[in-house]
């Protein structure tokens, strides 16, 4: 999943089916590349899990999977809290400090 969302155009293709569901052509407006590198991206998405594909005739739709993105935010969560603890104790010990000096 990080190596899907490592690229800026797949983050982009997220953001938007994180609004609503869109067919391939209202994904690739607003990128300045051939269908088939966009069709590699959504690929690429695909096969971290994080969207999913629907073809009806000629018409493809893109959906971003429900709560594809939840393992995303328990891992960061889980090396959040020793981050904010580290914070913590340094704002706890800088403000000691600084009350210690004047």
């Amino acid at each position: 999943m990080f190596r899907a969302l490592a690229d800026p155009t797949r983050r982009a293709i997220v953001e938007r089916l994180a609004k609503s569901p869109a067919v391939v052509s209202e994904i690739s407006a607003p990128f300045s590349m051939a269908l088939p590198s966009l069709l590699q991206h959504l690929r690429v998405l695909e096969d971290a899990r994080v969207i999913t594909s629907s073809k009806q005739g000629r018409v493809r739709t893109v959906t971003l999977r429900p709560g594809a993105l939840d393992v995303l935010h328990l891992w960061l969560d889980e090396r959040r809290t020793p981050a904010e603890r580290r914070a913590d104790r340094l704002g706890i010990h800088l403000a000691r400090t600084t009350s210690k000096e004047t």
